[in-house]
């Protein structure tokens, strides 16, 4: 399922719930649609709190949604186009050096003495 859809999809969700309303309970700002995306991603971080591995998946993938709700709301009523701004973001990263781990462990500890 394409991002546009999935948008759409949470638009019209929004919008069914009144949540758009200037007099919402729930008004859906920038800041607290921001502050909710964060909430549910430590949901997320939730399932891997005593381990390696998620203890159940299906709550997993929920609170994954969750997330993925949030951020398309917060994209949407900024006006960021979510899937130009992951393939910007994928480029600019592949003209990145990434040191391995003990490189950047040992120019670290360099630079705190």
């Amino acid at each position: 399922m394409d991002l546009e859809t999935l948008t759409q999809a949470m638009r019209h969700f929004v919008q069914s719930k009144g949540w758009i309303d200037d007099s919402s309970p729930k008004p859906q700002s920038h800041r607290n649609l921001a502050i909710s995306l964060v909430l549910e991603a430590s949901e997320v971080l939730e399932h891997y709190q005593w381990g390696e591995e998620c203890a159940d998946p299906a709550a997993l993938a929920e609170e994954l949604a969750d997330v993925m709700l949030y951020l398309l709301q917060l994209a949407d009523i900024n006006g960021v186009d979510l899937g130009e701004e992951v393939m910007k973001k994928l480029a600019k990263n592949r003209k990145r050096d990434w040191p391995a781990p003990a490189t950047r462990d040992i120019k670290r500890n360099a630079e705190l003495e």
